[in-house]
């Protein structure tokens, strides 16, 4: 499935004002695309709102250093905003935009979804969706293009670290050759790419590294070390003083592990239950598995929640997820 950028065109042509919303615990992709859409936007003369159920985390505030992005409650209340569209990125679920699934629900404008997830809820939006895409962040490049947009260095910026995050800084399966074409505009346009990928990967806590070291000594094998499992409950973050933004990238990490052909973490929640992030490095589709438990994503990347105690949630997950991995073994 492509986008349909002629239609894209013209829908946006019709409105003059936008509120750009994409999923809870927004990533660089999440909070990139974003932060691009919104000059591209305001290239041509729109008014752009950025408006988010989650705060940036502070390990990625570098992509907001003005502060753009409004949080519901915090910033903004429900009442107080509005548009001529909505337009949401990243997700196309509902249980993905958390207290903003409300006030997309009940606003009277247009809406729109730019995304490259696999599955979708009604959101009573049109859709614009291109599943082989290695990150919404490629499809914001191809609407600045649709729109007639050129790309600039402050768009450049947050779009990079989308597309380098979502492809695990280019070592996934996703990417193409097109890939390293757009980034190559990218870092024409001014990305310096050594100077991201320090604001990512070189500016740890040391609770962030603390936290790391715990979910790793943990980390269980099953399958002659086919498949790995680790955990996280919430006492641990106040224990060494990190933030759930902290867990980002940890799974991958266990993937580092020889022969290894899949992982799955375990997060646990404030408000309860368990975040629950899937990963593939074989033909096994984890978003068909995370759909089992009413989540979704990527045939190599996944995530779902389901409630209960760690206990619990492992014991329905793990056994399906060994099933599955042994069909493709």
């Amino acid at each position: 499935m492509s986008v349909h950028w002629k239609r894209f065109v013209d829908q946006i042509s019709h409105y003059q004002s936008f509120v750009l919303v994409s999923h809870v615990r927004p990533d660089c992709d999440a909070l990139g695309s974003e932060l691009g859409m919104a000059h591209v936007l305001r290239q041509i003369g729109k008014d752009v709102r950025i408006i988010n159920a989650h705060r940036v985390p502070p390990s990625l505030q570098f992509l907001d250093p003005a502060g753009n992005i409004e949080i519901l409650g915090d910033d903004v209340e429900p009442e107080d905003i509005s548009a001529d569209c909505i337009m949401i990125l990243d997700t196309s679920a509902w249980v993905q935009l958390g207290d903003m699934a409300d006030v997309v629900r009940t606003a009277s404008c247009d809406k729109m979804v730019l995304d490259h997830h696999v599955g979708e809820d009604d959101l009573g939006a049109t859709m614009y969706k291109d599943y082989q895409a290695e990150a919404c962040g490629t499809l914001v490049v191809q609407a600045a293009d649709a729109l007639g947009v050129p790309i600039t260095r402050p768009m450049a910026q947050p779009l990079f670290a989308a597309i380098a995050t979502d492809t695990g800084w280019f070592r996934f399966g996703s990417v193409t050759a097109e890939t390293y074409r757009v980034i190559a505009r990218l870092v024409d346009a001014g990305v310096v790419p050594a100077e991201v990928y320090s604001d990512l990967y070189e500016r740890d806590t040391l609770a962030r590294l603390k936290l790391r070291g715990l979910i790793l000594s943990r980390t269980q094998s099953e399958l002659d070390g086919a498949l790995m499992h680790t955990h996280v409950e919430t006492r641990d973050f106040e224990a060494v003083g990190a933030l759930p933004s902290d867990t980002e990238d940890s799974i991958n990490l266990t993937l580092a592990v020889e022969n290894t052909k899949a992982a799955v973490i375990f997060v646990g929640q404030r408000r309860g239950g368990f975040k629950i992030s899937f990963r593939s490095r074989c033909d096994l589709a984890v978003n068909e598995i995370a759909q089992q438990f009413g989540g979704g994503g990527h045939k190599a990347a996944a995530g779902a929640f389901q409630e209960g105690t760690l206990s619990d949630v492992q014991a329905r997950v793990l056994p399906v997820m060994i099933e599955a991995l042994k069909k493709v073994l």
